[in-house]
């Protein structure tokens, strides 16, 4: 592509682990020049890892593509009046600290608007600013038992399950840069910059009702959340003759074509399973029956006739296994990379496509202020100045 959605759009960066480099990277992605603003050590996740060289650990490479990288030590005076001239000249300012630490440096979001009107101002916080946790430490483990998520394996096994993948910094990374091109583009129309505040809990709570919520929603209420569907033990990938498959059976036609295919004749009639509403009703029940019809035939043969009766359908895949996955190589999902100092490497695409061309990768993720000089040239900076704030 010649000209990216962002291209132009200059980010100060100063958050790090997951939830705000996530954010960040998404936005560089779609074109934006982001600065990663690191402490003296750098990112957490830098030593995370299998790592060739130092601070060049795995998680760090997965989460900062398309970014330069600056050392900025905001305890020293030169360094913060040095933010404050970068800030003069960005776009947006993004932090994941928590918001009375910012206000202790100064960078507070009444400050930061006054030095640059036009600034869009992302605080990307564990809970409002405004609540009696505001300001607390957040962390996806924590977030996942506060918000709900591992109270749905309780509600369904009797357990508390935590989601192996870091379910909470990734949801909220991705609605923070949701509401950071939200406010981009208000501020097209107004020419005012503003505050965007994203928090984690609030943002995993609602993402866990959107289904959760269910018939608790009417007031007053007499049932308690939970989306029965998704609690029923029996919804998971189902063992076939010589493995396992996922199946939905969703709609009336693609019921009575299960039926049909299956040779359970005898369902099709049955008044628990007529329609969407009596299906769910007895959920547990119509996944039980559909589990034990699908030991009878290997994977290859059940998701041969899924398919051709459009039911959807699918293989069940071990994490290696999708790196050969006939739909991600056919589409160069998983693209290799030449990083100047890691040598080759394996990056996976992003869920965009502008123009049916993938978005590039532009900028390999940067050695711990691997762009300092280069972004305080920029901003006006003689050498000895830079040598002083470095």
């Amino acid at each position: 592509m010649t000209t990216l959605p962002l291209s132009g759009v200059r980010i100060l960066d100063l958050t790090t682990v997951v939830y705000g480099p996530y954010a960040s990277q998404v936005l560089g992605d779609f074109g934006a020049d982001v600065i990663k603003i690191e402490r003296p050590g750098g990112d957490q996740t830098r030593v995370v890892g299998r790592a060739r060289n130092p601070n060049m650990a795995s998680l760090y490479l997965g989460l900062n593509r398309n970014k330069r990288s600056i050392v900025l030590d905001l305890k020293r005076q030169q360094a913060r009046d040095a933010l404050w001239r970068l800030i003069e000249g960005a776009d947006v300012f993004m932090h994941n600290v928590r918001p009375q630490k910012m206000a202790t440096l100064g960078f507070d979001p009444d400050s930061v608007l006054a030095a640059n009107p036009k600034i869009i101002y992302g605080g990307l916080h564990g809970y409002r600013e405004d609540g009696p946790y505001g300001g607390r430490p957040a962390y996806d483990d924590v977030i996942q038992a506060e918000s709900g998520v591992a109270g749905t394996f309780l509600a369904r096994d009797g357990v508390p399950v935590l989601i192996p993948t870091v379910v909470a910094d990734k949801t909220a990374a991705l609605l923070a840069s949701n509401g950071l091109l939200a406010a981009l583009f208000q501020r097209t129309r107004t020419g005012k910059g503003l505050y965007v505040e994203t928090s984690m809990f609030e943002a995993m709570v609602g993402y866990t009702f959107v289904e959760h919520h269910f018939d608790a929603m009417f007031m007053p209420s007499e049932a308690l959340p939970g989306y029965n569907r998704a609690l029923s033990r029996e919804r998971k990938p189902y063992p076939t003759a010589d493995g396992y498959i996922c199946v939905l059976a969703y709609t009336d036609k693609q019921i009575r074509s299960f039926w049909d295919l299956s040779g359970k004749l005898e369902h099709i009639d049955d008044p628990r399973f007529q329609s969407m509403a009596t299906r769910a009703q007895h959920i547990d029940a119509l996944y039980t029956i559909i589990g034990n019809v699908l030991t009878e035939r290997t994977s290859e043969e059940w998701l041969g006739l899924l398919r051709k009766a459009e039911i959807p359908c699918g293989p069940f895949n071990r994490l290696e296994d999708l790196r050969q996955h006939e739909q991600l190589t056919a589409t160069g999902f998983f693209r290799p990379f030449e990083h100047p100092s890691e040598g080759a490497l394996e990056v996976t695409d992003t869920a965009f496509r502008f123009d049916r061309q993938p978005l590039p990768v532009r900028r390999h993720a940067p050695g711990l202020g691997e762009h300092g000089r280069e972004v305080l040239s920029e901003a006006g900076y003689t050498d000895d100045e830079i040598d002083e704030i470095l």
